[in-house]
C-alpha cells in the first residue's frame, strides 16, 4: 500500500481522527423550563437563593423542587465582630505575656537590686489588674455564648 499525506491510496485514512471538544455527558440536561415570576416572588426567590449558597439558580431550583436538602447559612455580624475584637485581645494578652518575660530580664540587667524590686511590684499590681480584666472577659463570652450563640442552635 501507498501512503500519499496521510491516506492510503485506495482512499481510506491510515490515522484514527480525533474529535475535538470536551467529552459528552452520560446524562444531559436537554429538557427546559420558563416560569416567570412578579418582583415580590424574585426579591422571595433571590433571597432564598443567596441564603442557601447555591453556585447557580438551576441547581437551587431543582433542589427545591424535588426537596432536596437546601443548606442556608446565615451569618450574625454582631457574633462575627464580637469574635473578631475577642481574637485581637487575646492576641494582645500573648504579646503582653511575652513582653512581660523581657521587662523582668531588663530591669534586673538594668537596674539594681533595690530599684528593679519597686519596678516588679508596680508590674505585678498591673499583672492582677490584668488578670481581673481575663476573668471579666471570660465571664462576658460565657454570657454572650449562653444568650446568642446556644439560643439560635436551638431554632
Amino acid at each position: 500500500m501507498k501512503f500519499i499525506n496521510g491516506f492510503m491510496m485506495d482512499g481510506q485514512q491510515s490515522k484514527k481522527q480525533h474529535k475535538g471538544g470536551r467529552n459528552p455527558k452520560k446524562n444531559p440536561c436537554i429538557h427546559r423550563y420558563v416560569f416567570r415570576l412578579t418582583d415580590e416572588e424574585n426579591a422571595k426567590f433571590l433571597s432564598l437563593f443567596e441564603a442557601s449558597g447555591a453556585d447557580n439558580k438551576a441547581h437551587f431550583i431543582t433542589s427545591v423542587l424535588f426537596e432536596r436538602q437546601i443548606k442556608t447559612v446565615k451569618i450574625d455580624m454582631a457574633t462575627m465582630d464580637y469574635y473578631m475584637r475577642l481574637t485581637t485581645l487575646y492576641g494582645q494578652f500573648r504579646s503582653v505575656g511575652v513582653n512581660y518575660n523581657q521587662i523582668v530580664k531588663i530591669l534586673y540587667r538594668n537596674f539594681s537590686e533595690k530599684k528593679a524590686a519597686a519596678y516588679l511590684f508596680k508590674l505585678e499590681k498591673q499583672t492582677t489588674e490584668l488578670a481581673k480584666l481575663c476573668r471579666d472577659i471570660i465571664q462576658l463570652t460565657e454570657e454572650f455564648e449562653a444568650k446568642h450563640l446556644i439560643k439560635n442552635e436551638k431554632k
